[in-house]
């Protein structure tokens, strides 16, 4: 049985500023991200990338992520609370981001660089899918940190044991369950955000780096990205609990993260196909 060693979620504070792990991880998948674009377009230049248009793409990128998280949360899980404190949707400190609307938000971007750039979308998605697991990695280390998001009760020997209190999340989690006398969550619970920084972030990760390491066809990166992260979220949903204003939508099982997650994975297999075919078109031809 693990416990939950309880991290401070403020990385550190100058006067009244406090500097949230929550933010700074946001900063370091963006950093790490564009270090890993230009290592890419050094060791291949072949890829025809510019180092001012890693740099712009680094802006569109980041505008993307953050106002299509922030907003996809919003209007995917929690528009009734924004409705009643609408500053709440600047407080971003306090967690409440979408991967579902970050993607929504990178795509859009991507589409508005590519128009600027004159470069087809998919040049710059297959470019960027082999980063993007960095970023989902951080931030689920993030949701660690902020003691959100925790997974189902269990008795395995992988369950935590976690402190009520320590966010509005768990607190909520913690109504569920039940609390001890010593105001610990009445059972172990998953730590799902660290099986998702595993499956979504490392194992994803080195799947399409070394994927996209030889020549393949237009759109296989980006479907391989959509289906691989796709396959890991509907799985780990299973040992995730559901947002309490939500709860199951079906069966006791379904969550909206599983329905959000589905067009993912169909889209993925699509990609996959359209490239495949279009792969053995060339070769035909040639």
């Amino acid at each position: 049985m693990l416990t939950y060693p309880e991290p401070d979620p403020v990385l550190f504070s100058i006067g009244s500023l406090k500097i949230h792990w929550y933010g700074f991880m946001y900063l370091i998948s963006l950093a790490g991200g564009w270090a890993l674009a230009r290592w890419r377009v050094r060791r291949n230049p072949a890829l025809g990338w510019k180092g001012s248009e890693l740099d712009d793409l680094l802006f569109y990128v980041a505008l993307g992520v953050v106002v299509g998280a922030r907003l996809g949360y919003i209007l995917f899980y929690d528009l009734q609370q924004v409705a009643e404190d609408p500053l709440r949707i600047l407080r971003v400190w306090e967690g409440g981001m979408s991967f579902h609307g970050g993607l929504l938000g990178v795509i859009l971007a991507m589409w508005l660089f590519a128009r600027k750039h004159g470069r087809s979308f998919f040049n710059i998605a297959d470019f960027i899918a082999p980063i993007v697991p960095l970023g989902l990695f951080a931030g689920r280390i993030a949701n660690f940190i902020n003691a959100e998001l925790w997974g189902a009760p269990t008795d395995l020997p992988v369950g935590m044991q976690v402190r009520c209190g320590l966010s509005s999340s768990d607190q909520a989690l913690c109504e569920r369950v039940g609390t001890s006398a010593d105001g610990l969550m009445s059972v172990p619970v998953h730590a799902s955000q660290l099986y998702e920084a595993a499956l979504e972030g490392v194992v994803l990760f080195l799947i399409l780096w070394f994927y996209s390491a030889k020549p393949r066809p237009a759109m296989s990166v980006s479907g391989l990205f959509l289906l691989g992260y796709g396959i890991f979220r509907f799985a780990i949903e299973f040992v995730r609990m559901p947002d309490a204003h939500i709860g199951y939508l079906a069966g006791g099982w379904l969550t909206l993260g599983m329905v959000l997650t589905l067009p993912m994975i169909a889209g993925g297999i699509l990609l996959l196909a359209l490239a495949a075919n279009r792969s053995k078109g060339h070769a035909a031809v040639s």
